[in-house]
């Protein structure tokens, strides 16, 4: 089962909102937004998006022919559960602590938090036989743009699209979780 082109910007999309959602923290933290802000938190989630889900995929590559015929349910259930996480953590009504530091200490701890998901994504690909180099740069493409967005969002807005971001991201990666499921079980049967 190959994925298409759509469906890899869907999921790049719904990975990204963790991303997309700190960095809406970051934006609001900084008192003046620059490209050079912008540029620094978009590089650190877009590169580990990235980097995450390649590192997956090289784990479930390992497994993946002795899995193949569930493959699909696997693929359903990792979605299901990083989407069903990024609700959750939607809902929370906590306040939000925003550092505004862009340094190594504080960012690398940030870009690693929001991309354990793609890792987790990254075994699916292995199972779905995703081309892997082409999903990876698009996944940290949109993760750059949504962050540097995010940013920006941030700093104008304030925190009104973060909880919606992560509901947006969920919604996405169970939808599309189910979409392998059921085209699985339609072409199998």
């Amino acid at each position: 089962m190959n994925m298409r082109m759509i469906e890899l910007i869907l999921i790049a999309l719904g990975l990204s909102m963790d991303a997309f959602a700190v960095a809406v923290c970051k934006g609001l933290s900084l008192p003046k937004v620059r490209l050079r802000h912008m540029l620094v938190v978009g590089l650190y989630f877009g590169v580990f998006q990235a980097v995450m889900p390649l590192l997956g995929w090289l784990l479930g590559a390992r497994f993946a022919g002795y899995v193949q015929a569930i493959a699909p349910w696997i693929a359903f259930v990792l979605l299901a559960i990083i989407g069903a996480k990024m609700i959750w953590e939607s809902r929370k009504k906590t306040e939000e602590d925003c550092n505004p530091s862009l340094g190594l200490r504080v960012m690398l701890p940030l870009a690693i938090a929001t991309s354990i998901d793609a890792l987790a994504t990254g075994v699916t690909f292995a199972f779905l036989q995703v081309n892997i180099i082409p999903a990876v740069l698009l996944i940290g493409a949109i993760t750059l743009g949504m962050s540097m967005v995010g940013v920006k969002i941030g700093n104008v807005f304030g925190l009104r699209f973060k909880s919606r971001a992560e509901l947006v991201g969920g919604i996405i990666l169970i939808v599309m979780g189910l979409k392998i499921l059921v085209e699985h079980l339609a072409f199998s049967g």
